[in-house]
C-alpha cells in the first residue's frame, strides 16, 4: 500500500501525495480538491491542476477497459 504514497528512483524518494498544511498528515485526492480527512483543511485545485486529473482519469479508464477485454478473451479462449 505505501508504494501509492511514495515513488522510488534508485536512491531518490518522492512523495506522491500533497501534506496537510494544518496537521501535517497526507491529504486526500479529489478532482476539484485536496482534503485531510484528520482535520478537514481543504484547498481547492488550480485549472491546470483539474485538466491534469481529468486526462489521467481518462487514461486509467482506457486501460483498465483493455485489460478487462483481454481476460474476457482469454476467458472465452479457455472454455
Amino acid at each position: 500500500m505505501v508504494y501509492k504514497y511514495y515513488k522510488i528512483d534508485g536512491d531518490k524518494i518522492t512523495l506522491l501525495k500533497r501534506k496537510c498544511l494544518r496537521c501535517n498528515s497526507l491529504m486526500a485526492d479529489h478532482y476539484d480538491r485536496y482534503a485531510c480527512g484528520k482535520c478537514g483543511y481543504t484547498a481547492f485545485k488550480t485549472k491546470e491542476e483539474k485538466t491534469k486529473a481529468k486526462t489521467k482519469a481518462k487514461t486509467k479508464a482506457k486501460t483498465k477497459a483493455k485489460t478487462k477485454a483481454k481476460t474476457k478473451a482469454k476467458k472465452a479462449k479457455k472454455e
